[in-house]
């Protein structure tokens, strides 16, 4: 039963859309198990150049079925949005399908979430404002709607006045706590409606299609979003997503067993990048950060916020793999990196005059924390679009070496680029362990 999961190993935004069209190829199956349109992911293909939200990035190739799982809260007018926009441009959508136990992000999710975030003011997590947070919330507190409701919105007896129950509940929030404008329940029910007809061919009992491929032995490939250091459980609380990126939610995001798991891919960038609020001990906010954001464009693909750079933290790259069990390592971005002197490595941290490798859980504490680096000299040869390990020049190999080291999983792969044929395969990721 050969699946091989795809997981950002930082705080999301590591290029894993680049990495899963790539191994895409020799998979039959991609699904995605997290998130929602939060996350995106960039694939540069002879298509041309995709931002996708919710939809695998298996999509472009023509073998491969995608789905979206359980695990993943879909906003249907994203989705429906999205799924057009790759027809539009050749992209063939129904190998799509849809877990009709995911929940939906309704409306009031995303009036909720740019009201709350809002109050926060000083203190607001950096959330995308897309309602995934208040989605995930209602699913927790079992008043959340699925998206295998949406095929009863028919039955007016008892759809209709569960949303009303709903929305009476959300409105009452919206419009006495945060002064906002109410929701219409009767054009959220037409909407329904609507979402319903229009997103019937995709919805599926997604757990049996997969659970009947891992038996034949197809190979699946499954997409986290974000990072490990945005998981709910085992990131930088607070400032956090609000679901399980890391390898826990590929089991409970798809309804597959964890034996069918049999490859753990860790992305790590070559650097550091962050979006929103939260530590980030090794940020540059100088000229070499700028220089990094400016060269890589590390500016959100969902939101276009600048992202915050730094060094590679190596303490907290061996606790995402503590976390995950990476059997492979994918590094992304080594091109960027070209011509910077010297480069440096963030191997443990200093908090309160002690030394410590070990990556703190209190938030608090982890602001407190100043790096500790080991330098290397750089290189000056381009590493950009390089296909062969002999091809990188000699200072961008120890610097690859070393990260491996202090990670503590096999670097396997480089990418050199975003196109698919910028990339160094040490070891094939399908290779047997």
């Amino acid at each position: 039963m050969p699946a091989y999961a795809v997981i950002g190993g930082q705080w999301g935004d590591e290029g894993k859309g680049k990495i899963v069209d790539f191994l895409a190829r020799d998979s039959q199956y991609v699904v995605r198990y997290s998130g929602g349109n939060n996350a995106g992911h960039t694939v540069l293909n002879d298509m041309g150049k995709f931002a996708l939200n919710l939809v695998p990035a298996g999509i472009f190739w023509p073998h491969v079925t995608c789905i979206i799982g359980n695990g993943v809260v879909v906003d249907p007018e994203v989705l429906l949005k999205e799924t057009q926009g790759l027809q539009d441009r050749g992209v063939d959508t129904s190998r799509l399908f849809v877990s009709d136990r995911a929940h939906l992000i309704m409306p009031y999710h995303v009036a909720l979430d740019v009201l709350e975030e809002a109050a926060r003011g000083s203190r607001a997590i950096g959330t995308t404002g897309k309602g995934v947070g208040p989605a995930y919330v209602d699913k927790v507190a079992r008043i959340g709607i699925r998206v295998g409701d949406l095929l009863h919105a028919t039955d007016e007896g008892t759809f209709l006045p569960r949303l009303e129950h709903v929305v009476e509940q959300k409105n009452a929030i919206i419009t006495k706590v945060y002064g906002g404008q109410p929701i219409s329940v009767k054009a959220l029910y037409q909407s329904c409606l609507e979402w319903g007809e229009r997103l019937r061919p995709y919805i599926r009992q997604t757990e049996v299609i997969l659970q009947d491929a891992l038996a034949k032995g197809e190979k699946v490939l499954l997409e986290s979003a974000q990072g490990t250091l945005l998981d709910i459980d085992h990131g930088t609380y607070p400032y956090v997503t609000s679901s399980s990126p890391s390898i826990g939610g590929a089991m409970t995001g798809l309804g597959i067993p964890p034996q069918a798991i049999q490859g753990i891919v860790g992305i790590f960038k070559a650097y550091s990048t962050r979006v929103g609020a939260g530590p980030l001990v090794t940020e540059l906010d100088d000229e070499v950060g700028n220089a990094i954001r400016d060269r890589a464009w590390e500016y959100g693909t969902v939101t276009g916020r600048p992202r915050r750079c730094g060094w590679f933290d190596a303490v907290a790259a061996r606790y995402s793999n503590a976390v995950n069990g990476f059997t492979s390592i994918v590094l992304t971005r080594l091109d960027v990196l070209d011509g910077f002197s010297p480069i440096k490595v963030c191997v443990a941290y200093r908090r309160d005059g002690q030394t410590i490798d070990r990556f703190p859980t209190n938030t608090l504490e982890l602001e407190r924390c100043e790096p500790v680096y080991e330098e290397f000299p750089g290189w000056t040869e381009p590493t950009a679009s390089a296909q062969r390990l002999d091809d990188l020049p000699r200072g961008a190999r120890v610097y690859v070496q070393r990260l491996e080291k202090l990670i503590g999983a096999p670097i396997d792969v480089i990418s050199t680029g975003p196109k698919r044929e910028e990339t160094v395969t040490i070891r094939p990721i399908f290779a047997p362990r």
